[in-house]
């Protein structure tokens, strides 16, 4: 009876990989053919701010998505007793990691209506298209993670990667975008084309 659970396993976790992996395409290629669809409205707002003030807003809303990032990633990290000196887990840490992927969550909504209705997907300049790309990526991912948590019959490196993949793209997202702004319209390593015409 033990020597079957495995063969039962791998056909169940193939199945949720491959599901997790259908819709993470699926949900990118919504949000990339929705973007490349969609005219620019550069007077779009978030939450009543528009022009320089939506951006500098959205550059802090990311910064708060960023940090909780590298916060859910340390929880990930004691969830799976990589922390070193630590080997003890707390009940509410499992609970705490869940509900700061939800506010994690919740906080980059507003900033991406706001990027597809005021910008749409770009893919003219190298910084402009890595974010695109990153954002519509980021949303896949998440579809992905959230199908995969729910499985137990997964490899061991599944989740850990989904994971991984999203705190990755997080900060693309933030190199890209509110690193671009407080840095004065530029960062290092990409051309320094801008998400919407020179305000003023």
């Amino acid at each position: 009876m033990s020597n079957a659970r495995p063969a039962l396993r791998r056909p169940e976790g193939r199945l949720a990989l491959a599901l997790a992996f259908a819709a993470a395409v699926a949900v990118f290629l919504a949000i990339f053919l929705f973007g490349r669809a969609n005219t620019p409205d550069y007077t779009a707002t978030v939450f009543g701010q528009a022009d320089t003030d939506a951006v500098r807003l959205k550059a802090q809303l990311a910064t708060g998505v960023l940090g909780l990032a590298a916060l859910q990633l340390l929880l990930a990290l004691w969830m799976y007793r990589r922390l070193p000196g630590v080997r003890r887990v707390p009940g509410p840490v499992p609970i705490t990691h869940r509900i700061v992927g939800v506010v994690l969550f919740a906080l980059s909504v507003p900033i991406t209506v706001h990027c597809v209705r005021a910008y749409g997907v770009q893919l003219t300049g190298s910084r402009v298209a890595v974010h695109s790309i990153a954002g519509c990526f980021f949303y896949g991912a998440f579809a992905a993670k959230v199908l995969l948590v729910r499985s137990r019959r997964l490899p061991g490196w599944a989740l850990p990667l989904a994971g991984g993949a999203l705190v990755v793209v997080v900060v693309v997202l933030w190199y890209t975008s509110a690193l671009w702004h407080f840095n004065g319209d530029t960062v290092p390593a990409l051309s320094f084309g801008h998400h919407h015409p020179p305000l003023g």
